[in-house]
């Protein structure tokens, strides 16, 4: 194995600790407490260990934690009026509603109804909309977390060929706005692509978002090149266990990468580590405050 691991959990820790000395300065200087609330509606066992863990980061990072539980049989109107409730109470700064919900909600009509200032996924499209035209804003966590992966590779993305696979509204677009902020030249890719990967060999920054496991060989990747794999998919394991695996073929693709991520331990730990960056930022700009230093 020849790249370097990009070890998230390490990363992510590290930024958490910056979150919470920015709480603290919140707390006794300005009198704000960030709080961030999150709503789960229905029993799915990944969305409840999730939600766990986003409220255990939320605690140790001194912010106010919210937690509402709704039962699978959840009307609209009712998850709705829980929106608004949480839109207009003034000690909630971020207001997460996890996916997927169930098959009776319209989920995108529950995004549209959070208040953009509190959107701290970043899938309101109004974050959407202000992100594309390279205005601030409320950014996905995941894509915010690969960015910042990357640039503990890179002092600068600046001029770098960088290349999405993936263009979904959760990690492929937003990825690639954020990219295009720091002045990467970014090509996104998708099923349509001809020669995926031909166009992925002259990538120095690579970002597989994609859902399909190992897609992404290892001769896919330029020697020497950064791989972001966003991808966590469950597959057959030893002794008849599943095991985790990403996107990109690793063991292939740490041969010939200059840095990489690894799947688990990558991108993931990222995820909650910038949603509580998320939900400081938020407070911040709903107080009037100056943007924090994380």
């Amino acid at each position: 194995m020849t790249a370097r691991i990009i070890d998230g959990k390490v990363i992510a820790a590290d930024l958490r600790i910056k979150v919470a000395a920015e709480v603290q300065h919140l707390t006794t200087q300005h009198g704000l407490t960030p709080g961030l609330a999150v709503v789960l509606a229905g029993n799915n066992p990944a969305s409840e260990s999730y939600v766990g863990s986003k409220a255990k980061a939320t605690k140790e990072a001194g912010m106010r934690s919210f937690d509402y539980r709704l039962p699978d049989s959840v009307g609209q109107s009712e998850l709705l009026a829980l929106v608004r409730k949480l839109n207009a109470d003034p000690a909630v700064h971020g207001i997460l509603v996890q996916l997927p919900l169930p098959k009776q909600i319209d989920a995108q009509a529950v995004l549209d109804a959070v208040d953009p200032a509190k959107d701290v996924d970043g899938f309101h499209p109004v974050n959407a909309g202000r992100l594309a035209s390279g205005l601030p804003a409320l950014a996905p966590c995941t894509p915010l977390g690969c960015v910042i992966l990357a640039k503990t590779v890179h002092k600068s993305l600046a001029g770098l060929d960088a290349v999405v696979i993936g263009r979904s509204n959760i990690v492929g677009k937003p990825v690639t706005q954020l990219l295009l902020a720091e002045n990467a030249t970014v090509t996104i890719t998708h099923s349509k692509t001809r020669d995926l990967p031909a166009v992925c060999r002259r990538a120095d920054l690579l970002v597989a978002a994609i859902g399909r496991p190992e897609m992404v060989r290892g001769d896919w990747i330029k020697p020497g090149a950064t791989v972001i794999d966003v991808g966590i998919n469950r597959v057959p394991g030893e002794n008849g266990k599943s095991k985790l695996v990403g996107d990109v073929a690793f063991a292939e693709a740490a041969q010939v990468a200059g840095a990489i991520t690894p799947v688990p331990g990558g991108v993931g730990p990222m995820t909650i580590a910038c949603l509580m960056v998320n939900t400081v930022r938020a407070a911040c700009a709903i107080a009037g405050l100056p943007a924090p230093s994380v």
